[in-house]
């Protein structure tokens, strides 16, 4: 388990995230293909500059419901990451198997997943996305067991309903190191309530941008000094990120945790641009 002694020792980088900003207008997402040449309307960002720790000293310390991340190696053979059929059949299910493994769940249904690189983005190429540069969490208290109920009616495992589920994200780089702009995690026990505020987004395809693909609520979220957040260095592909993103138990475990994308100093002149693979899980205990 993290504590202050543990931050005071850890190595770290002082780097700006963006947080939600002061407004009077409605908060909403709204989420365009780079290739449609519309610009992602989104609510105005307050950056704050934080210090954002290496988790590599305290790696296998973190713990999923403590922290609301933990970090594993996990080595895999698939690299087809940009085809979507293949992705959708083989890499879930090696998901699937992992993460029901680590956690010991009952059922696990990868049922979503997000590609992003920079270069194949701004190139026009379909389905991928640029790195998230900004603070949320995926779920809300409204959103959470909305989505859970619809992804098991789809799975027809309406058997499962009434058992805990969490929503949990693996995220891997593609290609390593990563070291431009790496994830970073905010421990689920340094944020308070008052700090977030839930936020419609909707999300549309390349082949629609007037009707959303699908609509949903995240979590934005106000600066606080007390925030405390991690990265892992140079991360590579034979390691990945586990982010709980909601919990339906309300027992004193993480049940949210904020991440974000940022812009590392650390990064040196030359280096290889991000690509990484975020598999979007239900878990049920």
């Amino acid at each position: 388990m993290t504590t202050t002694t543990d931050l005071a020792n850890l190595p770290y980088v002082s780097a700006p995230l963006a947080y939600l900003g002061p407004t009077s207008e409605p908060i909403e997402h709204r989420v365009y293909p780079v290739s449609s040449g519309r610009r992602t309307a989104r609510p105005p960002i307050d950056y704050q500059t934080m210090r954002i720790h290496d988790a590599r000293p305290i790696a296998s310390k973190l713990e999923l419901d403590v922290n609301g991340f933990a970090f594993h190696r996990h080595s895999t053979s698939f690299n087809a990451f940009y085809d979507d059929p293949l992705v959708k059949v083989d890499y879930y299910a090696e998901v699937s198997r992992f993460v029901q493994n680590v956690l010991g769940a009952t059922a696990v249904i990868v049922f979503d997943h997000n590609t992003r690189s920079a270069v194949r983005a701004k190139r026009g190429d379909p389905g991928v996305r640029l790195p998230v540069d900004a603070v949320h969490n995926d779920y809300t208290e409204f959103s959470g067991p909305k989505r859970s109920r619809e992804i098991l009616m789809e799975a027809k495992r309406l058997d499962l309903i009434g058992r805990r589920y969490l929503f949990v994200n693996l995220w891997r780089p593609i290609i390593g190191p990563v070291q431009d702009t790496p994830l970073a995690v905010c421990d689920a026990r340094s944020v308070q309530p008052g700090d977030i505020v839930d936020t419609p987004i909707y999300h549309y395809g390349e082949d629609d941008l007037e009707t959303p693909r699908h609509t949903g609520q995240i979590q934005s979220v106000r600066h606080a000094s007390g925030h405390q957040w991690f990265y892992l260095s140079d991360m590579q592909p034979e390691e990945v990120l586990l982010l709980k993103c909601f919990d339906s138990a309300t027992d004193g475990r993480a049940r949210f945790m904020p991440h974000t994308g940022f812009k590392n100093p650390a990064c040196p002149p030359e280096f290889v641009p991000r690509e990484s693979i975020e598999a979007r899980t239900l878990v049920v205990m």
